[in-house]
């Protein structure tokens, strides 16, 4: 929860992701953090890890690799790095503000339920850490535009961080696939949903065997206007506030007469 007004230049910040500590979102994150305080720290996994959502390692222990200073890698989870992170390997105090990504791809409409980029932003929100996830969309078939997030994240940031938050929210943000100068706007947008849902691809290896691959969306298309997914498809930056409680709140009122 940010209670107050947060002043960057004296802030702790540790940067993560879900791509991995070498991954080329996270040096763009890094510089994004770096023009906003002097005290920045990076814990990311050590290979990529999208779509590991909000999973935690508790199988087998976790080793830390140490890059440089300020500078480690965790053999686990976006979620494990955040609470390695912040319990072993930052010293004297917490972060003040986590940032999570930049994210090789959107993270719009269901893609929150999927994304270990949203996923380290959670955690530390539930720790009691105010936190920001940050994706770059991307057209597969043309390089992916990290000078629109670099040029325009370190604004988002001062914003979203000039005014208290409520309880139990983190920010989730979505860069346009476009050039920075052709950026519309910073936009508040609901979470959306696409039209399409997830493509699941049959194939064959060399030998014949037959298996399945998980693809992506088919379609970024959204069903409603007014949503992240319709916000970054007109070119505008699309900020979502998002809420640990999941709770219905319309529908418990609704059943409450069935459970009387």
């Amino acid at each position: 929860m940010l209670e107050k007004p947060l002043n960057l230049k004296k802030a702790r910040i540790l940067v993560t992701n879900d791509d991995g500590i070498h991954a080329p979102g996270l040096k763009v994150l890094h510089r994004i953090a770096r023009e906003l305080s002097d005290d920045v720290w990076v814990v990311a996994p050590e290979i990529e890890q999208s779509g590991a959502g909000h999973s935690l390692t508790l199988r087998r222990p976790l080793t830390v690799r140490k890059f440089g200073p300020r500078r480690f890698s965790v053999d686990g989870t976006p979620t494990d790095c955040v609470l390695v992170a912040a319990s072993q390997i930052i010293p004297d105090r917490r972060p003040d503000l986590v940032l999570s990504g930049v994210n090789r791809g959107a993270n719009l409409g269901e893609d929150v339920t999927y994304s270990g980029t949203v996923s380290a932003a959670l955690e530390a929100t539930l720790i009691g850490i105010p936190a920001i996830a940050l994706s770059q969309v991307r057209d597969l078939k043309r390089p992916i535009k990290w000078a629109t997030a670099e040029a325009h994240g370190p604004d988002v940031i001062r914003k979203l961080t000039r005014f208290p938050w409520t309880k139990d929210v983190l920010m989730n943000v979505n860069f346009p696939n476009v050039a920075p100068e052709e950026v519309t706007g910073i936009r508040l947008a609901r979470q959306g949903r696409r039209v399409s849902t997830i493509e699941i691809v049959p194939v064959r290896d060399p030998g014949g065997r037959s298996y399945l691959w998980i693809g992506d969306f088919t379609s970024d298309e959204a069903l409603d206007k007014g949503t992240d997914l319709a916000t970054v498809d007109e070119g505008a930056i699309a900020v979502t506030p998002l809420h640990l409680d999941l709770t219905h709140q319309g529908m418990m009122r609704k059943m409450k007469e069935a459970f009387r």
